[in-house]
C-alpha cells in the first residue's frame, strides 16, 4: 500500500519530546548544587592561610577567607559553634579547617561552614597518627584477646624511660610509698628526638632477652614504657612503628603511661594496660600489694576507675549523638538567616552612606548660594582682604629678616678669616709644653729634651727639644 503524499504545509513535529528543556529558577539550582555538595563532599579537612577576616560584632559570626597558592574558598564559623583554637583565627594564620562544604543561597557561592580549627603540622601529624593506627588495627595488634593482665603481686619490675626525666623519679617515689620490696631494673633510653623509637623498641627486647637468661624466680614480671608529658610533637616516638612492634613481641606485659592523662599514642594501644600517667602506672602495677594492706580503699579506688571509664564512654556517645543532631538541628537554618541578615545589614549601611554623601553635597550647595546674597558674604570677602593685607606684611617682614641674616653671614665669614685657626692654616703652628699645655712663644723657653705638642692646621705633631738657638741680646 502506498502512503500519501506528504503536504507542502507538512512541517513535522515542531517540538520533539526529547528538545523539550527543564528550567530551574535560581533558588532551584542553587538548591541543586548545596544538596549536592553536601551529599557528595560532606566534611573535609582542607589547609591554608587565612585572608580577609572579619568578626561580624551584631552576630558574632566570624567570616574569612581560606586561600593557598592557586585558590581560595570563603569560610564562615558561626558563634554557637564551640571550638577549640577560635582565637587563633587571624589574618596571615596558617591552619588547618575541618567543616562542611556547603552553598551560601543568597549569593550562591560555595563555602567552607567551619567546625573544627587547627593549627598547620599538628594536623598532618595526626593523619600520620590515624593511618598508622588504622594499619596496625587491621593487622590484630590492638586485639582486646592478646592483652595479658598486670600481675597482682609483682616483684620485679622492668623500666624504660630516661635516666634524666621527671617520669622515673615519680615511678620511683610512689614504689617506695607504696611496695619498697618492689625491685626496679632500668634499661635506659631517649624518650625524645630523631632515634628514640629505636632506641625504647631496644630497651623493650634488651629487659625480655636479659628476663630469658635469668633462673626461674628471678625473671621479670612485667615491663613499664613510661615518659613525662608534652607536646604532639614530643611525644611522638611512642607513635612510630618499631615501638609498636616491640610492645607486640614483648613476652612480658607492657603497661604504657606516656604523657599526661589526655594523651594517647600508638604504643598505648598495643601495650596490655595503659595508665594515664608515671605515677599512675606506678599506682597501678602496686595496686595488689597496696590493696591487700588497704582493701576498702583499693575497692573505691577501682570503682572510680570503672565509674570514669564509663563516664568517658558515655561522653563518647553522646558526642556523637549530638553531631548527628548538629546537622539537622535548626540552628543551621537559623545561622544561615544569621548570615543574610549580615549581609543585608552591610548592604544598609553602605546604602544610608551614600544617601547621606548626596544630601551633604546639595546641603551645601544651597548653603553657598544663601551666602551669596546675604551680607555676611561683604564681611567674608573685607576679611578675606585684611588676611592677604596680613599675609603681605609677613612676606615683607620676612624678607627684611632674611636681608639681616646674609648680612650677619657675610661678617661672620669675616671674622672666620681672622680666626686663629686660618693663621695655622696658612703654615704657621701653635707649639705647646707636652706636660703642662704652655704656650712656648720664645726659645729661651725651651730646655734640652724637653716634650712639645705642636698644633698645625690639621692634627698635632709632638717632638723633644735637641738643640735652640737663642736670638742676639740687643
Amino acid at each position: 500500500m502506498s502512503r500519501p503524499a506528504k503536504s507542502q504545509w507538512d512541517f513535522g513535529e515542531l517540538f520533539p519530546q526529547e528538545a523539550v528543556r527543564k528550567i530551574l529558577s535560581v533558588s532551584q539550582l542553587t538548591s541543586t548544587i548545596k544538596r549536592a555538595l553536601e551529599e557528595r563532599v560532606g566534611q573535609v579537612w582542607v589547609s591554608g592561610e587565612i585572608t580577609n577576616f572579619r568578626a561580624q560584632g551584631s552576630s558574632g559570626h566570624i567570616y574569612f577567607t581560606l586561600k593557598d597558592a592557586s585558590a581560595q574558598i570563603s569560610c564562615v564559623l558561626f558563634r554557637g559553634e564551640a571550638i577549640a583554637h577560635r582565637e587563633l583565627l587571624a589574618d596571615g594564620q596558617k591552619v588547618v579547617l575541618g567543616g562542611d562544604v556547603t552553598v551560601y543561597e543568597a549569593r550562591g557561592q560555595y563555602q567552607l561552614r567551619v567546625s573544627a580549627v587547627e593549627l598547620q603540622g599538628v594536623g598532618a601529624l595526626q593523619a600520620a597518627f590515624e593511618k598508622l593506627k588504622q594499619k596496625l588495627a587491621a593487622e590484630g595488634l590492638f586485639a582486646s584477646e592478646r592483652k595479658r593482665p598486670v600481675p597482682r603481686f609483682p616483684a620485679r619490675l622492668g623500666l624504660v624511660t630516661s635516666p634524666e626525666g621527671a617520669a622515673l623519679r615519680d615511678v620511683v617515689h610512689v614504689v617506695e610509698r607504696r611496695h619498697p620490696g618492689l625491685q626496679i631494673f632500668l634499661a635506659p633510653c631517649c624518650v625524645q628526638g630523631h632515634n628514640a623509637s629505636y632506641e625504647i623498641a631496644a630497651a623493650i627486647r634488651l629487659l625480655n632477652e636479659w628476663s630469658e637468661q635469668q633462673p626461674f624466680g628471678q625473671k621479670l614480671d612485667l615491663i613499664l614504657l613510661t615518659r613525662g608529658g608534652g607536646s604532639l610533637e614530643d611525644l611522638w616516638a611512642f607513635n612510630e612503628e618499631p615501638v609498636a612492634r616491640a610492645i607486640f613481641q614483648s613476652a612480658l606485659p607492657v603497661v604504657s603511661a606516656v604523657g599526661h592523662e589526655i594523651d594517647f599514642t600508638i604504643g598505648d594501644f598495643v601495650a596490655d594496660v595503659r595508665a594515664a600517667t608515671p605515677s599512675a602506672a606506678a599506682e597501678l602495677i602496686t595496686e595488689g600489694v597496696f590493696a591487700s594492706r588497704h582493701f576498702v580503699s583499693g575497692v573505691l579506688t577501682q570503682l572510680a576507675q570503672r565509674v570514669s571509664a564509663r563516664l568517658m564512654q558515655d561522653k563518647r556517645t553522646l558526642h556523637q549523638w549530638n553531631h548527628r543532631l548538629l546537622r539537622v538541628h535548626p540552628v543551621r537554618q537559623l545561622q544561615a538567616r544569621s548570615q543574610r541578615l549580615d549581609d543585608l545589614q552591610a548592604s544598609l549601611t553602605r546604602s544610608m552612606r551614600q544617601w547621606l554623601r548626596q544630601h551633604r553635597s546639595d546641603f551645601e550647595q544651597l548653603v553657598h548660594r544663601l551666602q551669596r546674597v546675604r551680607p555676611r558674604q561683604i564681611l567674608i570677602l573685607r576679611q578675606e582682604r585684611f588676611q592677604t593685607q596680613v599675609f603681605s606684611l609677613s612676606e615683607t617682614f620676612r624678607h627684611q629678616l632674611q636681608r639681616r641674616l646674609e648680612i650677619c653671614g657675610r661678617l661672620e665669614e669675616q671674622l672666620r678669616l681672622l680666626s686663629p685657626l686660618q693663621v695655622l692654616a696658612r703654615g704657621y703652628s701653635i707649639t705647646r709644653d707636652a706636660r703642662t699645655g704652655e704656650v712656648v712663644r720664645r726659645a729661651d723657653q725651651a730646655q734640652i729634651g724637653q716634650r712639645l705638642k705642636i698644633r698645625l692646621a690639621a692634627g698635632e705633631i709632638e717632638s723633644r727639644v735637641e738643640s735652640r738657638f737663642l736670638p742676639p741680646k740687643d
